[in-house]
């Protein structure tokens, strides 16, 4: 039989859903927080920096949305679970995940040290597994939940300067594909977003070198660098009843970069 779905931009509708993003003080997991309350979810920000989050939170009231702020480091693996207990604890259900906390770190590859790896495997991988464990727990619970995980061009692309952020988002891309395959019977999607070139605070420093911004640029089909709310409609896509029959994909916002051969 086939499922009854709403219509229209109702499939799209979030009123009554609790979201946490991860990373929610800047940059993309922030632009991601307020495209979910702009979309009728209540909010979960988690992030390392209290101050950050204080910011972030006034926008998502501005939305008209409850908000909880969790100050969490998820390269501990004790936080994750932490978040999702304050969560429960306050708004009784988690029904949308999105795990954008993430680092890196740009040199050659044979300048990285095993410090290096630890940290950024640390936060991108093996913080978002147990993440990720953590909320599918409270999810299949409920029979119900959307998890999204953030991979990157670094996973497709062999980009310079960061192999273990390249060795990190191929992780995720590819345990987002067992959670999804684990899970898709108990209606919990699991699914990522691989962001393209944007500017962040994480990159601005890296773009505002003009020779390397043409030339990123220059092998980008859309003719510019992403911005973080360009993520908007593939987030809150992926968290609705939309894309209900949609798991173990990962979608890329990246103006066609990866197509280009040039």
């Amino acid at each position: 039989m086939s499922p009854t779905l709403p219509s229209g931009l109702i499939m799209f509708d979030l009123t009554g859903k609790i979201a946490l993003v991860t990373g929610a003080g800047g940059g993309l997991g922030k632009q991601m927080a307020l495209a979910l309350a702009g979309a009728g979810a209540d909010m979960v920000l988690v992030d390392r920096v209290p101050a950050l989050l204080e910011q972030a939170v006034g926008e998502v009231v501005q939305l008209g949305r409850q908000c909880l702020t969790v100050v969490a480091d998820l390269g501990q693996v004790a936080e994750s679970a932490r978040m999702v207990q304050e969560t429960l604890g306050r708004f009784g259900a988690l029904h949308i995940a999105v795990n954008a906390a993430g680092v890196n770190i740009r040199k050659p590859a044979l300048e990285f040290t095993e410090q290096d790896w630890d940290y950024i495997l640390g936060v991108n991988l093996k913080g978002v597994f147990f993440c990720c464990q953590a909320e599918g727990r409270a999810m299949l619970q409920q029979r119900w939940g959307r998890i999204i995980n953030i991979s990157s061009l670094s996973s497709e692309a062999g980009l310079l300067r960061r192999a273990p952020y390249a060795a990190s988002k191929a992780g995720v891309t590819g345990m987002t594909r067992v959670f999804a395959a684990e899970w898709a019977a108990h209606n919990v999607n699991v699914n990522c977003i691989g962001p393209g070139h944007m500017l962040t605070p994480m990159t601005a420093k890296m773009f505002a070198d003009p020779d390397v911004s043409a030339r990123v640029v220059g092998h980008i089909p859309g003719g510019r660098l992403g911005l973080p709310a360009d993520l908007a409609g593939a987030v809150v896509y992926l968290a609705s009843d939309a894309s209900a029959y949609v798991t173990g994909q990962t979608i890329y916002v990246d103006g066609g970069y990866l197509i280009n051969p040039v």
